[in-house]
């Protein structure tokens, strides 16, 4: 393993950087500038000078009519943040990924992000490195645990080159991906991880990813209010993955009340978030310079609390409109504004706390995003490499096992698996793949769904995916994403044996008739109609609205009733 390790770990540290450099010129087109959240005023993008400020209400606008066509014909699993496809594909898929997906979410994320949405770029890198792993896994035609191992050096290796924390890069792929701490899976993902971060450091430098003013040092009794602010930042943090999903939800409901087509809906949606920008420009992309001027003590008391209502607002509707991107900045940008604002009133109940408010912001960060994504050792870890501040460690220790608590407390999921747990996908069982049990559901045990085709194609284009897909046949969706019906390589025979013309019809008049499955469907239910399904090569699995999330065949259904040996 150490020598694909070393591969992927090098091609994960140059997406780092090539995916860096899309963001930074994707930013300087729609804005004019290299990072628009570090400007002040409120400056006119000076590509369109004569729009003024009011060119943010434009710019998400364009941005998804470049990127919704592009996900919704390329690859849809790039749509969103992007973690919660490759834990699947770790847990359920056997470390498979297709290829495209890297391409795909790297071009879309850097326009998302470029043109103002309000997300992170850790989310995408990981999807990248990971689809780079599982690509070259694939060609070296490994078996399903190593291949799994080489999704997760991916993933590693993203963010160890992005934040230039290799040490948080390894406990990340393990603690959130693979749940595995064996020695060979731990020395791969190592191996990955520092070829990666060295690859970042020689493009980027040997420096710290945040500049954070000096730390004092920290008081006995202060602990408490770290553990104080350790149980606030936790409930941020389930908060702020509620109103994510339920602005998606809302999305999702207003979309389809307007039976619009699926691609231009980060069009429409567009407007919503540019004039969210408008009203606070500070949301505009990443916004780490934000960040480290709240940290740094620069931002009043109440402007905190609204940049912090803010971020999760314009996070949840950058993802809710369709957009590409992270939650993992967001979390440590929440987290920084929730811990200045903490400190802020600490200090105003005890002035000698003045100088801690940094030491809070920074504690913060590590709370809250332990508090949504449940990765205690993870945040811990990183916060420590991207401040360099030994005397922040034991701190941050305290919050995150708090926030930790608090956040399983308060909610069964995390930010990243209550995406699955919607689809009927568990993770909660970290030693046995709810794939492998005999209750469990259709959409469990479901691979990906791969190209599919609208129902306004030609029975041509259909037939070119599927030769192109190698598949045995491709699903037909309408303009609202749900179910329409399948084209396999049978029912298209039986269309050319009738009709030597039918190139040119439409794609429904060679669909087969297949009946779709319900994600929540348990495996024993279904298993019949798989069979009775053998021409079509299976069946599609729809979720609650009736859009497909995967395919379930013969081999899923056997790799699902066999328990594991």
């Amino acid at each position: 393993m150490a020598i694909p390790a070393l591969v992927v770990g090098a091609g994960a540290g140059m997406a780092a950087v090539v995916f860096r450099w899309l963001i930074q010129h994707a930013t300087l087109v729609f804005s004019g500038h290299t990072d628009y959240s570090a400007t002040t005023g409120h400056p006119a993008n000076p590509w369109v000078p004569w729009l003024g400020s009011g060119f943010v209400v434009l710019a998400p606008v364009v941005g998804g009519l470049l990127y919704g066509p592009l996900i919704h014909r390329f690859a849809r699993e790039a749509r969103g943040h992007g973690v919660p496809e490759v834990m699947f594909a770790v847990d359920r898929n056997g470390g498979r990924i297709r290829g495209s997906v890297a391409v795909v979410k790297a071009l879309a994320s850097a326009i998302c992000i470029g043109a103002g949405g309000s997300v992170g770029r850790e989310g995408p890198i990981i999807q990248i490195g990971s689809a780079l792993g599982s690509t070259i896994g694939r060609w070296a035609r490994m078996p399903e645990v190593r291949l799994k191992t080489l999704v997760a050096c991916g993933a590693a290796g993203g963010i160890s080159a992005t934040f230039n924390a290799p040490v948080a890069g390894v406990f990340f792929a393990l603690e959130l991906l693979l749940r595995d701490f064996t020695p060979t899976s731990f020395g791969a993902v190592a191996i990955a991880s520092v070829t990666a971060a060295l690859v970042g450091r020689a493009v980027f430098g040997d420096t710290a990813f945040l500049h954070l003013p000096a730390i004092d040092g920290i008081t006995p009794p202060e602990y408490l209010l770290f553990a104080l602010l350790g149980l606030l930042a936790g409930a941020v943090g389930i908060g702020f993955t509620r109103v994510l999903y339920l602005v998606e939800d809302a999305c999702d409901l207003l979309w389809r009340a307007t039976r619009g087509p699926e691609w231009a809906r980060p069009v429409v949606g567009g407007v919503l978030l540019g004039l969210l920008l408008l009203a606070l420009p500070q949301m505009y992309g990443v916004g780490y310079p934000v960040l480290e001027h709240g940290v740094a003590g620069r931002y009043a008391l109440g402007f905190l609390a609204v940049l912090v209502v803010g971020k999760v607002l314009a996070t949840s509707l950058t993802l809710g409109i369709g957009g590409s991107g992270g939650v993992f900045a967001p979390s440590l940008f929440i987290g920084a504004m929730t811990g200045a604002a903490f400190g802020q009133v600490a200090a105003a109940v005890d002035p000698a706390l003045r100088g801690q408010v940094a030491a809070f912001a920074v504690v913060g960060m590590g709370a809250v995003f332990a508090g949504s994504t449940r990765a205690p050792i993870t945040a811990g870890i990183m916060l420590f490499e991207l401040t360099g501040d030994y005397a922040l460690v034991l701190p941050v220790v305290v919050a995150v096992v708090v926030a930790t608590a608090v956040s399983k407390v308060l909610s069964r999921d995390t930010v990243y698996t209550l995406k699955l747990s919607r689809r009927g996908v568990d993770l909660t069982d970290p030693a046995v793949p709810a794939r492998r049990l005999p209750g469990g559901t259709a959409g469990v045990a479901a691979r990906d769904l791969g190209t599919v085709v609208p129902v306004t194609a030609t029975a041509a284009q259909a037939l070119d995916v599927l030769a192109s897909s190698g598949g045995a046949a491709v699903v037909v969706v309408d303009a609202e994403g749900r179910f329409a019906g399948v084209v396999s390589a049978r029912s298209a025979g039986e269309a050319v044996l009738t009709d030597v013309d039918v190139a040119d019809r439409p794609v429904l008049d060679v669909a087969s008739e297949v009946r779709a499955v319900p994600a929540a469907s348990g495996l024993a239910s279904v298993v019949q109609d798989v069979v009775d399904a053998a021409d079509s090569g299976g069946l599609p699995v729809v979720d609650r609205d009736g859009r497909p999330v995967g395919w379930l065949g013969q081999t899923e259904v056997l790799r699902a009733l066999v328990p594991a040996t």
